[in-house]
């Protein structure tokens, strides 16, 4: 399994591309700003070939090159059905505060565009990647998860379970809940339903920042207080649009 990405934009947004193995067909996940040349770079450095975009929800620092790299190589972007009127129209998602900082910039849909459905997992690339609808950072949030096999230290093969959380969670943060279709306790909610009940040793990896694990979040992700009444958290999280 190759699983490789980078931080792309002004909002250093975490860009990833996975696929089963070096030298055939990929994924990309959340080309944000400034991402294409970079997923160009890592796509001929590993002789892969992307067959799709996945957008784990649609505020523009997430899909900014969604719809050049889909056009380019003639691939589908896929997005959940309650954020994808952002990809032509992205101001949607940013509200009144940072609608104006697009000015005069234009944006469309990639040609062809998928929507994920909650809970019926995408097969591509040759990988079979679950979908959780998790909304509260925005209302077409989902989580991509999937077993990665790697080698222990034993030499045997064991299946490490890996979740793309976008926006949802990051390490020792939330996503912010203040733009449109934000909903800080639904979002709360959407983590207990979708990734608490997760196994510790579940590997995240976020939007922004490092990556972490559900096991280091139920320990020390102070946001994740509020799902224990006794123990009130911060109210806003941080990173990303």
């Amino acid at each position: 399994m190759l699983i490789t990405g980078f931080a792309a934009g002004m909002f250093q947004t975490n860009c990833y591309l996975l696929a089963p193995a070096a030298g055939g067909d990929a994924v990309v996940i959340d080309p944000g700003q400034d991402a294409a040349p970079r997923v160009r770079e890592l796509l001929a450095e590993h002789d892969l070939n992307p067959v799709a975009v996945l957008l784990t929800h649609g505020h523009l620092d997430h899909t900014w090159n969604a719809a050049e790299l889909c056009d380019e190589y003639s691939i589908p972007a896929y997005i959940h059905a309650d954020d994808r009127p952002m990809l032509a129209d992205p101001a949607r998602g940013l509200g009144r505060a940072l609608g104006p900082m697009l000015g005069d910039m234009e944006f469309h849909e990639p040609e062809k565009v998928v929507e994920f459905v909650d809970r019926e997992p995408v097969e591509v690339a040759g990988l079979r990647l679950s979908v959780d609808l998790a909304p509260g950072h925005t209302q077409g949030s989902v989580l991509l998860g999937l077993d990665v096999p790697v080698t222990d230290e034993g030499g045997d093969q064991v299946r490490v379970p890996v979740v793309f959380s976008g926006d949802v969670l990051f390490a020792g943060s939330i996503g912010r809940t203040d733009l449109p279709g934000g909903d800080h306790q639904q979002l709360l909610t959407s983590i207990a339903d979708r990734l608490l009940p997760l196994s510790d040793d579940t590997q995240v990896l976020p939007g922004h920042g490092p990556q972490t694990s559900i096991g280091a979040e139920r320990r020390t992700n102070p946001f994740l207080a509020d799902l224990d009444p006794g123990s009130p958290p911060p109210t806003k999280g941080r990173f990303g649009l």
